[in-house]
């Protein structure tokens, strides 16, 4: 048996108890309390955004397994290409295909509807990678309207709306990379610096400062086109293209530097996917493999242990169909505190 010990009790009624004074428990089992208030209970949606096959929005129930199911639409009218980053209660996705525009729209991951406007970025463009911790959502490279490789950064604070404001830059401006973040700080790994050099760089920044990214590493498969998952201290990088369709799924240690180790393989080897992620989970989704000619989106969807390493297991498919250049990002991923 429990034994409740407080100070006072005030309020009951219809304000309901309210506890006052320290809280001492007892027992004789392992207990652990809820964390979080709330709105963060119930966490593990991912909400999976654009692609090349239209605007609507899906979403999945990451500790479950099964099909995704129909969320809502993005405001952008095209097929959302660009950045995706989520705190404990938003999603914030930007850049569309064949455009670029600078548009930020935000969901509310609890609440399944169409995107509702937040802002804009520092300068107009797509096919970047997304990170954040619970305050910060960043924006990191990408394509320009000049069709040239650009290395801004820029951020936004979640719980406000508004225009981005300038962060830094990365080491080298490219596009088509992955991001992956813990709760102080996200690396962003591979790309393409336009029109077809393929990087395995890997950059890292401090996300609650400000300032230029910093080396890392070097990515061993999966340069360019990678989707990115985090846990609580790995980043995972799977579909990736270096120079070849791949099943490769790679891993960093976020709070060191040095170049990827191997995690395992994928399902299907593709590219153009779309990762997202708890704290134990990896998942991704959706590609393209050209060959055999004329090439193949999948509606594909996958999952590791991220704290392990193995090849990837079924977790369902994508309901709304075949995809690629997706966009994802959920309420519990690894650079969120639990």
């Amino acid at each position: 048996m429990a034994i409740l010990k407080v100070d006072t009790i005030s309020g009951i009624g219809t304000e309901g108890s309210v506890f006052e004074g320290d809280i001492e428990f007892t027992s004789q089992q392992f207990l652990t309390l809820p964390k979080g208030d709330t709105t963060q209970r119930g966490r593990g949606r991912a909400v999976i955004s654009g692609g090349r096959e239209g605007h609507a929005m899906q979403f999945i129930n990451i500790q479950s397994q099964g099909n995704s199911i129909t969320f809502g639409d993005s405001i952008t009218g095209d097929g959302v290409e660009g950045y995706a980053t989520g705190s404990s209660t938003r999603g914030l996705f930007s850049g569309t295909h064949p455009s670029t525009d600078n548009v930020i729209e935000f969901i509310t991951f609890a609440t399944q509807s169409n995107g509702t406007d937040f802002g804009d970025t520092t300068e107009g463009r797509r096919s970047g990678a997304g990170l954040g911790n619970d305050t910060r959502g960043i924006f990191c490279g990408g394509i320009k309207s000049d069709n040239a490789s650009t290395n801004i950064m820029d951020f936004v604070t979640f719980t406000t709306t508004g225009n981005a404001t300038d962060f830094g830059d990365m080491t080298v401006a490219r596009d088509q990379l992955a991001g992956v973040n813990d709760t102080t700080r996200g690396c962003l790994c591979g790309g393409v610096v336009q029109p077809g050099t393929y990087r395995n760089t890997i950059d890292f920044i401090t996300t609650a400062t400000t300032g230029n990214a910093q080396d890392f590493g070097d990515m061993e498969n999966g340069f360019a086109h990678s989707s990115g998952a985090s846990g609580k201290t790995r980043g995972l990088m799977a579909t990736g293209y270096s120079p070849n369709f791949n099943t490769n799924i790679n891993f960093i240690t976020i709070q060191t530097t040095g170049n990827t180790k191997d995690f395992g393989d994928l399902i299907q080897a593709r590219t153009f996917g779309a990762g997202m992620s708890n704290t134990i989970r990896g998942v991704y989704t959706g590609g393209y493999n050209p060959s055999p000619t004329p090439g193949q989106n999948f509606n594909i969807i996958d999952f590791v242990n991220i704290e392990s390493t193995g090849n990837a297991l079924d977790f369902g498919d994508l309901s709304l169909g075949a995809n690629r250049v997706l966009q994802a990002t959920s309420d519990s991923h690894g650079g969120l505190s639990e």
